[in-house]
C-alpha cells in the first residue's frame, strides 16, 4: 500500500475518533474534533496531490479516496445536525430548516456524481474532478471546521460571530455545490447517452 492509500485510510480511521470528540463532553471537546476534522480534509489534499505527482495513482486509491471523503463530510454534518449549540448561530426558528436544506443539497450533489462516475466508470471512464468541485470541497471544509469551533460559544452574544460566519461560508458551499453539480454533468453529458 503506497503513502497516498495510506492517507486516505487514515482519514477514515479519523472518521470515529472525530465523532467520540463531539459527543464525549470534556472541556473544548468542540476544538478538539474541529482539529480531528481538520487534520482528515488536509489527508484530502495531501494524498491526491502527492499521488499524481509521484504517479501513484491506484485502484486502490480512486475508490479509497472519494469514499473517505464523502464519509468524512457527511459524518461531520449529520453529527451537527444533532446539537443544537451549533444549528444555532443567533435567536430565531428559521435557522433548523435551512441547515437542513443546505445539508441535503450537499449530499444529494455527492451522490448524483457518485452514481455519475459509476455510470462512466462502467464505460472505463475516468472523470476528473473539476475547478468549482475543488473550491466547493474548500469551502465546505473551512465551514465544518469554524462551526465546530463555534459549538463552544466563546461569545456570549445574541449573535455567535464564529457560527454565523460558519453558516455563511456553507451557504457559499451549498451555492458552489449547485453551480459544480451541473457544470459537471453538462460538461460530462456524453456518459449518459446510449451506446450504439
Amino acid at each position: 500500500m503506497n503513502l497516498p492509500n495510506k492517507l486516505s485510510l487514515a482519514r477514515i480511521c479519523l472518521i470515529p475518533v472525530f465523532v467520540v470528540l463531539f459527543y464525549v463532553e470534556f472541556p473544548f471537546h468542540y476544538v478538539a474534533a474541529a482539529a480531528a476534522f481538520a487534520i482528515a480534509a488536509c489527508t484530502d489534499f495531501v494524498d491526491g496531490h502527492i499521488a499524481r505527482k509521484y504517479n501513484m495513482v491506484t485502484n486502490l486509491g480512486k475508490f479509497l479516496d472519494p469514499i473517505a471523503d464523502k464519509v468524512l463530510v457527511s459524518t461531520a454534518f449529520i453529527v451537527m445536525l444533532t446539537d443544537e449549540n451549533i444549528l444555532f448561530p443567533a435567536e430565531g426558528g428559521f435557522w433548523l430548516p435551512l441547515w437542513g436544506v443546505i445539508v441535503a443539497v450537499i449530499l444529494a450533489r455527492e451522490l448524483i456524481i457518485s452514481g455519475f462516475r459509476t455510470v462512466a466508470a462502467s464505460r472505463s471512464l475516468v472523470l476528473a474532478a473539476d475547478k468549482i468541485g475543488k473550491i466547493k470541497t474548500v469551502f465546505q471544509d473551512c465551514a465544518i471546521a469554524v462551526l465546530l469551533v463555534g459549538g463552544e460559544r466563546f461569545f456570549d452574544l445574541a449573535v455567535d460571530p464564529l457560527l454565523l460566519a460558519g453558516f455563511i461560508l456553507l451557504a457559499v458551499a451549498a451555492a458552489l455545490t449547485v453551480v459544480s453539480g451541473v457544470h459537471y454533468i453538462v460538461k460530462n453529458f456524453a456518459v449518459l447517452k446510449e451506446e450504439k
